[in-house]
């Protein structure tokens, strides 16, 4: 059975119709940004797409490093 892990993330703002996404650790420690489609992230965090910016959410990292099942942290 595998577990997944989850991890801390910030998002910057919105382009278009996607997310930036960055861990949410030191500005020094920050990787490049990723973006996601803000549509999914919304409506897995119960957020309106509007009010992304500046949040704090949860997700899940998949085999693919790729960020899933967000939640506001």
């Amino acid at each position: 059975m595998m577990t997944s892990e989850r991890v801390t993330v910030r998002v910057l703002l919105l382009i278009g119709d996607e997310a930036e996404i960055v861990a949410d650790v030191p500005v020094e420690e920050r990787g490049e940004p990723v973006r996601y489609p803000a549509v999914e992230i919304g409506e897995a965090a119960g957020l309106p797409v509007r009010d992304l910016p500046g949040k704090l959410l949860t997700a899940d990292v998949g085999d693919d490093d790729r960020l899933s099942g967000w939640r506001l942290a």
